[in-house]
């Protein structure tokens, strides 16, 4: 299609699924015209419930010519295996983080969707938020002087608590860092540019979980990821100290502060959309606190961006390459833990710019 909205289709009807679909349908500019899941009674339950046309299997999303971009919502352990199905059905691709568990899978996607002429995009989206992007604004025009340092922690005691099938945050591709440090990492690339290089050091408090909540609560299951994880991050304009961790009793989550050389930005939680920036500057007694200004959506927002994009044959702000870049960092740090010394993180990627002031997710464009 070359014009008018943008059929999307849904892979994955889990948890996350409510949020992406209650936010597509709302936005004039795209068409959610499938979900699709393993559990085709889960897809069609998510379908009926948002209004969504179809429902059924993958292959019938994908052989759907209506359908332009896939919505990867799947497992992370499936991320890259089904990206690359809907990119040799033709399909753009916008995938949930992480992009892939590996350097090579994650290049494969990058390449194929290049060889195909196709767009491969990921969340997370989160830094395209009002909040993120009115923090942005505040640091590039100079508000703290040039940025020099950051702190980034979030500490829970695991999503185990909380989700009623919670093993795939314990197994590869998940864990605190290739779970929340796409946030994280993504939104301080925006800030900060490529990473350069990472030294990281980690632990894991114990080898089985419990599942604490819904019908399986009480059931055991095995830890096989470091499960808190330090890391200094040297970027190509400052450097980060993070730490994320599901071992902590004391709950700090979106906790991000930038020091420039005229200033202190406390930023808002890169898991959210609606947060302030509060900037403490020499002199002042109370800190400056900057609203979020701009649009009023959440998840899903990328996907508009990237349809857009695709229109108007631009770069995609979400891009693949960003999401590959972020990716090999986490991995460098991964093996920092292993090797006990620095990592040298090899890729780049470009920082795209700030959205246009007035860009409204809500308005019929195509």
């Amino acid at each position: 299609m070359t014009g008018g909205p943008a059929g999307v289709g849904i892979i994955g009807a889990g948890v996350i699924s409510g949020t992406y679909l209650e936010n597509l349908t709302s936005f004039p500019d795209v068409q959610v015209r499938w979900v699709a899941d393993l559990d085709t009674g889960r897809a069609a339950a998510q379908a009926a419930k948002h209004g969504v046309p179809h429902s059924g299997t993958v292959a019938e999303l994908l052989a759907d010519p209506e359908v332009e971009i896939v919505v990867n919502l799947t497992l992370p352990a499936a991320h890259a295996d089904v990206g690359l199905a809907a990119l040799e059905a033709g399909k753009h691709v916008w995938t949930e983080k992480p992009l892939a568990l590996d350097r090579e899978t994650g290049r494969a996607l990058l390449d194929r969707a290049r060889d195909k002429g196709l767009r491969l995009a990921s969340a997370p989206d989160t830094v395209l938020g009002a909040a993120w992007q009115t923090a942005r604004r505040a640091v590039d025009a100079g508000r703290i002087g040039r940025p020099l340092t950051a702190l980034a922690l979030f500490q829970v005691p695991g999503p185990e608590v909380w989700h009623p099938a919670p093993e795939f945050y314990f197994q590869a591709g998940g864990g605190p860092l290739l779970d929340m440090g796409p946030y994280y990492l993504t939104s301080l690339v925006h800030l900060l540019g490529p990473v350069r290089r990472v030294t990281g050091a980690g632990a894991r408090a114990r080898d089985t979980r419990v599942v604490g909540s819904g019908p399986r609560a009480g059931t055991r299951f095995p830890v096989t990821v470091t499960t808190t994880v330090t890391a200094l991050a040297e970027f190509e304009r400052g450097s980060a100290q993070l730490v994320l961790s599901f071992d902590s009793a004391l709950v700090r989550t979106g906790m991000v502060e930038l020091t420039g050389t005229s200033g202190t930005a406390v930023l808002p939680d890169p898991n959210r959309f609606d947060e302030p920036t509060r900037l403490h500057l020499p002199g002042h007694a109370e800190p400056e606190e900057l609203p979020a200004q701009g649009h009023a959506a959440s998840r899903g927002t990328g996907v508009l961006e990237l349809a857009r994009a695709i229109r108007a044959g631009a770069p995609e702000r979400a891009s693949g390459a960003l999401a590959y870049h972020v990716l090999d960092a986490m991995l460098a740090i991964e093996e920092s833990l292993t090797l006990g010394r620095t990592v040298e993180v090899a890729s780049t990627a470009d920082v795209p710019p700030v959205l246009p002031d007035g860009w409204d997710p809500y308005a019929k464009t195509l």
